[in-house]
């Protein structure tokens, strides 16, 4: 199975002047770890994930001051569209993360996670007993 068929297509993106607050909640909101940082005028492409929200409110900081961009992932590990889910669970592991921006074209098209690779993965009997909670 290929990353095309397991990412979640539909992209939170958000600025680097976003709060963490805001991040967070569009996060909630949306029900995914990761949103994407778009900077055209610095880095780019970036990632911000939830552990980057928790890490830095466990160091007492506040997320209605806190932005985006101090916190954001700008080293990113991209991934194919064609990739193979083993691809792409390899280099999670290896950059010990759980969220991969897909880029097509040069262009975020998905974001593919540990969840979405575990989903594709689990014998359809097992997700059909699963009621999410």
């Amino acid at each position: 199975m290929l990353v095309r068929d397991a990412m979640s297509t539909v992209v939170l993106t958000i600025g680097p002047a976003h709060t963490l607050r805001q991040a967070a909640a569009l996060m909630s909101t949306r029900r995914v770890g990761a949103a994407v940082v778009l900077d055209p005028d610095g880095t780019g492409i970036g990632i911000l994930t939830e552990r980057d929200v928790l890490n830095s409110v466990g160091r007492g900081q506040d997320p209605d001051y806190e932005r985006a961009h101090a916190h954001t992932t700008t080293d990113v590990v991209f991934a194919a569209p064609s990739w193979t889910l083993e691809e792409a669970a390899t280099a999670m592991t290896h950059g010990g993360f759980r969220h991969l921006i897909v880029l097509d074209r040069g262009e975020p098209a998905g974001v593919v996670s540990v969840r979405d690779i575990i989903r594709c993965w689990a014998p359809k009997r097992q997700r059909a007993q699963h009621v999410p909670a």
